[in-house]
């Protein structure tokens, strides 16, 4: 790779310390890139205000718009169209992460300033039914997205499975690229994963691991439910929830609290886990890690538990299947089906050894080197569109 050096501007709209599988993989890209010399400065909201507005963090420069106006899950920024112009008129390319309230207006902004936008889609927007509002907020943001695909230079999928079934992404396949996420796992330790275990495990019993936003499209409520079978088998299972789950925009943990209370002796919840080497002993400590969900774009959290030795199961989504099906590395059960489900946590239960691969293994599928080397040459590319539509132009 070329070490020349590039200024890439990553416009989204929660960076971290907000930690969802979107900031984490935009984190990684970004700190990656500015570890290889290139000069990386991130525009987002300030979600909290107890942060700072302007810091540099791992050599990435991250730049927080006050956001006074809270919309679902999204935020508008009054000084966003004037901060975005400024920055991108001094920068070679925009690398933005959808969904994001603000994609029409980037791309216009990207027009006026003749700078090439990259894109990552992060999953199609699914907000809870039976809302009005909720569905405008689809249909809009949808359309903001259409009028930016047409004039982006790439548009990047997690895999071909997902793109090919994005409503967002399917009109586009031309301009798609696959390029798997960027994920990094450290080494679980193994005497604090059999702290854990213990403590989590009841008379020896099974510990079942999900890990995500206790939201409605992820469907904790099929994997609580599927404990009406495993119990059959083993009486003395328990789930560990690692992760938000009393979500602002949302009221999916108060829905359920009469199926949390009927099996509170099983359930454990621990909140969200930001450290890496927590989380890596939490995936370690779990005999199994299921993800439940009606869509998932990829799930990041698959290959995180895999890394830590844990097999998985994951339901039939476009996108959320892939990391079981190219690894082998546990089952993939119905959307929505608890009963399936739970035999699908049995059987890996009772054979654990035949859905295990190796660390090397996980880590040749999805290597993160190769990630940050494709995000790099895409970079690259709409960089030099650029360069040469400049020296195209008349003196």
């Amino acid at each position: 790779m070329s070490q020349e050096r590039l200024k890439i501007l990553i416009a989204l709209s929660y960076y971290v310390p907000h930690r969802t599988g979107l900031t984490v993989h935009v984190q990684h890209v970004a700190e990656a890139l500015a570890a290889r010399g290139y000069d990386v400065t991130v525009l987002a909201a300030r979600h909290s205000l107890d942060l700072p507005r302007d810091e540099t963090v791992n050599g990435v420069r991250i730049v927080r718009l006050w956001a006074p106006i809270h919309i679902s899950r999204g935020m508008i920024m009054p000084m966003y169209p004037f901060a975005l112009y400024a920055f991108m008129r001094r920068f070679d390319v925009v690398f933005i992460n959808t969904p994001m309230l603000e994609t029409a207006l980037v791309a216009v902004i990207a027009q006026m300033t003749g700078k090439q936008v990259v894109v990552t889609h992060h999953g199609d927007l699914v907000l809870p039914s039976g809302s009005l509002m909720n569905r405008m907020i689809e249909t809009v943001m949808l359309s903001f997205f259409r009028y930016m695909a047409k004039r982006s230079a790439r548009l990047i999928a997690y895999s071909h499975d997902y793109a090919e079934n994005s409503y967002y992404l399917k009109p586009f396949l031309d301009k798609v690229s696959v390029i798997y996420p960027p994920i990094k796992m450290p080494l679980p330790d193994p005497e604090r994963v059999r702290e854990l275990h213990a403590q989590w495990s009841h008379n020896g019993g099974p510990v079942i691991g999900y890990c995500g936003r206790f939201v409605a499209e992820k469907r904790p409520d099929v994997l609580i439910r599927s404990l009406e079978v495993i119990n059959k088998k083993y009486p003395n299972a328990r789930i560990v929830f690692a992760g938000q789950y009393e979500i602002p925009y949302e009221h999916t943990w108060e829905t359920l609290q009469p199926l949390i209370q009927q099996y509170a002796d099983q359930l454990t919840f621990l909140g969200l886990i930001t450290s890496s080497e927590a989380l890596a002993n939490f995936y370690a400590a779990c005999d199994v890690f299921v993800l439940p969900s009606d869509t998932e774009c990829f799930a990041l959290v698959q290959v995180e538990a895999m890394l830590s030795g844990t097999p998985v199961i994951m339901t039939d989504t476009p996108g959320g299947r892939i990391p079981v099906t190219v690894t082998g590395m546990g089952k993939i059960t119905p959307r929505g089906d608890s009963q399936q489900m739970g035999q699908a946590i049995i059987d890996v239960l009772e054979t654990p050894d035949r859905y295990k691969k190796s660390r090397a293994e996980i880590d040749r599928t999805f290597n993160f080197d190769e990630t940050i080397n494709r995000y790099e040459e895409q970079f690259r590319s709409a960089a030099q569109w650029r360069r040469k539509r400049l020296s195209n132009e008349p003196e």
